[in-house]
């Protein structure tokens, strides 16, 4: 897609798309750390979901031929190094953010998860955007970028405030907040492959390909010290954390071409937070209620979103769109 195209296709358009995808973001730390906490390992209960939507992406290229067509675009792109081996690599991130929903989302609550993933993302988003990773090129370090990304991690600050000495332990505070970074870097890379591919399903069959391995090898190094679970819960809802990762990879992908890896991830936020505080505050998992502290850090965080947009459809929003290889 050229820059021409790219302009072309509504800003306010994408921008709701990504909202969606951040929903089913919020949905999914859900869906798995309900897993996690019923098997009681949360490695297992990452395979589950990425492996599910591994099968979901087989099926899918089986019949579609332009996805087949698309992977060997990329191999052609890796022979001949028109594209770096870790463009393809995204998927680590990615099973990096699925571990962490099935090992802490139960513990956290959904709410406090997804803020500290707000700060991840978004600072990830800035420094990939103004270095130029990604389908999308370089992006200009506007104030209101900065002042954006400043006030989510103040507003990831204000949320996990409440569980300082409340027995959580720092490690699953910091996860999620790690993982958000990983997935600013997770939808810069995915989206290149997605432009040389020609196919968003090629990228996120590569995507899944590569996430399923890494945790696959997790899950049978840490069962092999602790034990293997010993049984599965039937609530199929509880299986649906793949399919909403597909729908998520893929369009993140297409996505970001049009909006830059930060504007893209705080859109994305928007959806993620308004879900999650959702999910728990009318169906709450976590052993302790949602905090007030919470509650602010996700009005802070959407603020963090909205001032992040100012004059996003300005020249000076978007900087000099140079393809990144």
């Amino acid at each position: 897609m050229n820059a021409d195209r790219r302009r072309a296709f509504p800003v306010w358009l994408a921008i709701v798309f990504a909202v969606v995808c951040g929903a089913g973001v919020a949905l999914q730390s859900r869906v798995n750390g309900e897993l996690g906490a019923r098997i009681g390992d949360g490695f297992t209960a990452a395979v589950i979901s990425f492996g599910s939507g591994l099968l979901i992406l087989l099926v899918a290229l089986a019949v579609a031929p332009a996805g087949r067509r698309g992977l060997g675009r990329v191999l052609r792109a890796l022979r001949g190094r028109e594209l770096r081996w870790w463009y393809v690599c995204g998927g680590a991130a990615g099973a990096f953010l699925v571990l962490s929903q099935g090992l802490t989302a139960a513990v956290l609550g959904v709410a406090l998860f997804t803020v500290s993933i707000v700060a991840g993302q978004t600072v990830s988003g800035l420094v990939l955007d103004r270095i130029g990773i990604g389908a999308g090129g370089k992006r200009a370090l506007t104030p209101a970028r900065v002042v954006g990304a400043a006030l989510a991690l103040v507003a990831v600050t204000w949320a996990v405030s409440s569980q300082f000495g409340s027995g959580v332990p720092v490690w699953m505070m910091a996860l999620p907040l790690i993982a958000g970074l990983g997935i600013g870097w997770q939808q810069a890379v995915n989206g290149q492959v997605r432009v040389v591919a020609e196919s968003a399903l090629t990228a996120t069959f590569i995507n899944f390909v590569v996430g399923t391995t890494v945790l696959v090898v997790l899950m049978v190094v840490h069962s092999s010290i602790v034990g293997w679970p010993t049984a599965l819960p039937t609530e199929p809802w509880l299986y649906v954390g793949g399919a909403i990762g597909c729908i998520f990879i893929a369009g993140a992908a297409l996505l970001v071409r049009v909006l830059g890896v930060l504007v893209l991830g705080l859109a994305t936020v928007a959806g993620q937070l308004l879900t999650a505080l959702l999910l728990d505050l009318l169906a709450p998992s976590a052993a302790h209620p949602v905090a007030l502290s919470t509650v602010a850090g996700t009005v802070l965080a959407l603020v963090a979103v909205a001032v992040a947009s100012i004059r996003w459809g300005s020249p000076a929003g978007r900087g000099d769109a140079t393809k990144a290889s």
